[in-house]
């Protein structure tokens, strides 16, 4: 088991270099035309992309996304590049899955990050369903502490566990436990897809256990039911194939965020590519915009690689919001006037 944990993250990794297709590139943003303004009547430089995430600026609304940790070099690398990059460019982090320190231990020093990134917000992360697999408050609290982290991400992957050859499928009475989660734990608790979307109902069962930010990790991104079908022991096996589209494609998740934006705050992922898809997300709701893919290769390099994806990522969003007229984020939150359809 111990070993189990702790290879699977870098199978993860070499699915997704060897297989394209594991990011299933959906390109649902591009259905959503925006209104341009030829008289944005603004200069760019005075465009302002700051925003707020608990209780840290951040320099534009980005994320990036749980990707991977564990007892292995690349790993601790492409960790410790994530948070110099996030640092030094004033954007969030999220950590892959913290299960593996509590059975490999030496997998502890890739989630160890806060010395590289001292200032900005770090989000800690474990499986939801592990709390029905003896995941104590205690376990989740050590979760957070070795990261310093500013929350916990309980990520919830019910496809890709049921398509993992070792998967975990008991998610009876979670919400519950989420709430008691919640309650107990010092910092605030977030809940997230890992790529087929948050429903009405997930939403409500979160907010009625406590939750005020949801991460709602729609299709359209990295596709975990194809990166586990590539780990199967079982030739003739392809659910992860049959399922690798299943899913809420991001746009319409957001659109089903909207009867609950007065309860709960939300973060717009899967299947974000650049700084439109994230101005887009802005306009339907994301109070934030998480990327994962475009910023793993470059963190198998170095903290710069990735400044330079970043970087790129935040002139995208400036300048549409120039090219809409709109001079800070918050004029482009639940802004519907500015899109002019869908294809």
């Amino acid at each position: 088991m111990v070993d189990q944990t702790n290879d699977r993250k870098i199978e993860h990794i070499r699915a997704i270099e060897q297989d394209p297709l594991t990011d299933r590139d959906g390109r649902f943003f591009d259905q959503i035309q925006l209104c341009h303004r030829a008289l944005p009547e603004r200069a760019l430089a005075q465009i302002d992309t700051s925003v707020e995430f608990l209780g840290k600026k951040l320099s534009f609304p980005l994320l990036i996304s749980s990707m991977t940790g564990g007892d292995h070099h690349l790993i601790k690398t492409i960790n410790r590049n994530l948070a110099e990059a996030a640092e030094r460019t004033g954007v969030a982090l999220a950590v892959g899955s913290q299960r593996v320190m509590f059975t490999q231990p030496a997998a502890r020093e890739s989630f160890d990050l806060r010395a590289y990134a001292p200032n900005t917000v770090l989000l800690g992360n474990i499986g939801a369903v592990q709390l029905n697999y003896g995941f104590s408050q205690e376990r989740c609290q050590q979760a957070v502490d070795v990261l310093a982290a500013d929350g916990l991400y309980l990520h919830l992957n019910p496809l890709q566990e049921a398509v993992q050859p070792e998967g975990d499928t008991d998610f009876s009475g979670l919400q519950a436990k989420i709430k008691m989660l919640a309650a107990q734990l010092k910092q605030p608790v977030l809940l997230k897809e890992v790529g087929a979307g948050l429903s009405p109902p997930d939403i409500e069962a979160g907010i009625a256990a406590g939750i005020k930010w949801f991460d709602i990790a729609g299709s359209g991104g990295t596709s975990w039911s194809r990166i586990e079908h590539h780990r199967s022991k079982n030739s003739d096996d392809d659910l992860g194939i049959c399922f690798q589209d299943w899913g809420i494609p991001t746009p319409q998740a957001l659109k089903l965020t909207q009867p609950y934006q007065n309860s709960a705050a939300f973060i717009a992922s899967g299947g974000l590519r650049d700084g439109i898809d994230m101005v887009k997300s802005v306009i339907l709701g994301a109070s934030l915009c998480g990327m994962a893919a475009p910023f793993l290769k470059p963190a198998m390099e170095s903290a710069d690689s990735v400044i330079r994806v970043i970087e790129q990522r935040r002139r995208e969003f400036t300048t549409a919001m120039f090219l809409l007229g709109m001079p800070d984020v918050n004029s482009l939150f639940m802004n519907r006037a500015l899109i002019l359809g869908e294809r």
